[in-house]
């Protein structure tokens, strides 16, 4: 009895030696992984920025991806910063109303779309368009070898193609999400006469009444953060993109979460510092 005892203890003991064993090899294996991913994110912004100074900058290649990146996403985002605004002054309107407080409307739509509302949500909505398509096009560009092609040929892929994508999302983005704001007051106003009547003078007087220097300068200048981690993110899954077609929409669809989720980690890091700085 006592030796099936020990038997059992000591088999019991081997697979629990053996659970340890198997868990650390996959807890090492995943650190492994996340480090030479870190590594090779590292590595591609070295690249980016020694490539940004280099002689031969691709002015025709930047403005056509401005123009792509830019004004083709022109309508999607008007649209959206419309919406935001309608929607949000529906949405608070009746609340604000129920304590007399309806003449704050204007400052109160203005401010949470300024601050917060307006640069999150336009940077996530370019992230579903921009990242997913360069990631896209840089990934089955990779697949189908053009860019070992562009390397034989002593061409320069990372200054041609990742450079000018990323200033190009750097430059945009802020640019966008100014015209969804001001497009966001419009639909505001609109919201505002579904119940009443209020004068486009006097809502935007009050909007921008409430706003201060402090609200609409780190407001823009996160916009930039968030195009360029738009940008990098979208040229660093596509150019990175394993061999076989698969890889395309892998690369596409990695580039949106990965987008979205440093998107949400530079807007809480912006909120820290300008709480830190201005509030």
């Amino acid at each position: 009895m006592k030796l099936h005892l020990f038997l059992v203890a000591a088999s019991s003991e081997r697979k629990r030696s053996l659970m340890r064993t198997i868990m650390a090899s996959a807890i090492t294996s995943s650190l492994n992984r996340y480090m030479a991913a870190v590594g090779e994110q590292v590595s591609f912004a070295t690249q980016f920025g020694r490539n940004i100074f280099r002689n031969g900058f691709e002015w025709n290649e930047f403005l056509r991806q401005c123009y792509i990146v830019g004004v083709k996403s022109i309508s999607l985002v008007a649209v959206s910063g419309f919406i935001i605004g309608f929607v949000l002054t529906l949405q608070t309107q009746p609340t604000m109303k129920q304590f007399g407080a309806e003449s704050f409307v204007p400052g109160m739509v203005a401010i949470s779309i300024v601050r917060e509302i307006g640069p999150m949500i336009i940077a996530l909505i370019c992230t579903g368009k921009i990242a997913s398509s360069i990631g896209a096009e840089l990934g089955s560009m990779k697949v189908t070898e053009q860019i070992d092609a562009m390397e034989v040929s002593s061409a320069n892929p990372i200054q041609y193609l990742v450079v000018t994508r990323i200033l190009a999302c750097t430059l945009m983005v802020p640019l966008l999400t100014v015209m969804a704001d001001a497009l966001a007051f419009v639909g505001g106003w609109l919201g505002v006469n579904t119940q009443g009547h209020v004068s486009a003078t006097l809502f935007f007087r009050k909007a921008f009444a409430a706003l201060e220097f402090s609200d609409m300068i780190p407001a823009v200048v996160k916009t930039f953060f968030f195009g360029f981690a738009i940008g990098f993110v979208g040229c660093y899954k596509g150019y990175h993109a394993s061999r076989g077609t698969e890889s395309v929409g892998l690369a596409a669809n990695s580039a949106v979460v990965t987008a979205s989720l440093w998107i949400i980690l530079l807007d809480a890091i912006a909120v820290q510092i300008t709480n830190l700085l201005y509030y």
